[in-house]
């Protein structure tokens, strides 16, 4: 499956320095069975109505509990949580 993290930002200038830093925690999470891919996707437009991220990643339907519980995720939720406006989270196959 596919998951999906998209995310728009409180203050997105703010947040853009801290890209590498999200990219560089999520791909912490490859070292969970059955997570196979992260891709990390900055928006390329700055219009007020758009996302301003979208984190995507490739795993087996069966590690999702495993990500939820996983140090990267709790900090991911500690450290930028209180800067997203908006967030969505979609799974697909």
């Amino acid at each position: 499956m596919k998951h999906f993290i998209i995310v728009k930002w409180k203050d997105p200038v703010a947040m853009k320095p801290e890209l590498p830093a999200i990219e560089a925690l999520f791909r912490e999470t490859l070292s969970i069975p059955g997570i196979r891919s992260v891709d990390v996707h900055p928006s390329c437009s700055d219009r007020a109505n758009r996302y301003d991220l979208m984190i995507e990643i490739g795993m087996d339907a069966e590690a999702l509990p495993a990500y939820d519980a996983c140090e990267p995720h709790r900090v991911w939720k500690e450290r930028y949580g209180e800067s997203i406006a908006q967030k969505a989270i979609f799974d697909c196959e």
